[in-house]
């Protein structure tokens, strides 16, 4: 069995956030819907798995270090005697009886085979079965859209027994968040249930939406005429387009607010903050320019006199 440390990359003295990163970065390198069909990679990522069951798990790290269980979590033997009675003579805690000869211990364990009794020794004084253990749980990272995470979405994941399972992602979930998938972990051991799957949410960038808690935002390009005459553009929102209403005179940096088209909050939902930007064209325009001369002229005003400071 592959040293847990060692396979993490870590050093015994590790820190659990060091554990827990060094695990994270294996996982994103050998996950097996990052490596389809190599299984190679696939094996990598069982053993990154199990080495992180049992480090990220301060219970089961401390029994391993004190050589009480080993690198699979399995339970190791521990020669447990009780001492001889004054005089001489004595028994082991589960009535075994035996001299000063290690001997003796064998060839009574052999006898009582030979009469047909299964002995498991020792996992605990006077058990003669092995401890039911949990397994451990797993850590996912499934990536999310902007809108898939606002509007909850079902995905798929694949686990590193092979199997598949399709994870149901509220609506609002935001980056960072948890789910448990119940049972669906490490298998149990000795007949204990199984670990959960944690699965942690990461949402990719989106090209023009953001998110600021409950609301999305958006940064949207209008035209010289649109902004000084107004009129109706079309915008876009995680449900889909929608028109709004641009007031006349408008200036670059105006929010403008279209309600409910936001994350899920509560029984409602947040809103959609429109930034206007106003564009020019990309080409010089002769016309444009000889008009705003005249116009500069005619209309002077000051839009800067708050930033002087003298």
């Amino acid at each position: 069995m592959d040293d847990p440390y060692k396979t993490l990359g870590v050093a015994r003295d590790a820190t659990p956030d060091q554990v827990k990163k060094a695990y994270r970065k294996l996982a994103r390198t050998l996950h097996p819907d990052l490596n389809p069909g190599n299984s190679q990679a696939e094996e990598k990522f069982k053993k990154v798995s199990v080495a992180y069951d049992l480090l990220g798990d301060p219970a089961k790290r401390a029994r391993f270090d004190a050589g009480e269980i080993d690198a699979s979590g399995a339970e190791r033997p521990r020669h447990s005697y009780r001492a001889y009675a004054e005089g001489g003579g004595g028994k082991y805690s589960d009535n075994f009886h035996f001299g000063s000869n290690a001997d003796d211990i064998f060839a009574e364990l052999l006898r009582r085979r030979g009469k047909g009794r299964t002995q498991t020794w020792p996992f605990g004084e006077g058990d003669d079965q092995p401890r039911a253990m949990r397994g451990g749980d797993q850590q996912y990272t499934l990536k999310l859209s902007l809108p898939e995470a606002v509007m909850g979405a079902t995905k798929r994941i694949s686990l590193p027994n092979g199997k598949s399972l399709d994870v149901k992602v509220p609506p609002g979930a935001k980056d960072g968040a948890t789910l448990r998938l119940k049972g669906q972990g490490g298998a149990g051991r000795s007949g204990g249930p199984a670990g959960d799957a944690m699965i942690e949410l990461k949402i990719e960038p989106h090209p023009f939406f953001t998110r600021d808690g409950d609301d999305i935002l958006i940064t949207l390009p209008v035209t010289l005429p649109e902004a000084v005459l107004g009129g109706k553009v079309t915008v876009p929102t995680i449900d889909g387009k929608v028109t709004l209403s641009v007031p006349a005179n408008s200036n670059s940096g105006t929010t403008l607010r279209l309600k409910g088209k936001g994350a899920p909050a509560g029984q409602g939902r947040g809103d959609q903050l429109v930034t206007l930007k106003v564009m020019l064209p990309d080409a010089a325009d002769r016309e444009l320019e000889d008009f705003m001369r005249k116009w500069q002229s005619a209309h002077p005003y000051e839009v800067r006199s708050k930033l002087d400071l003298a």
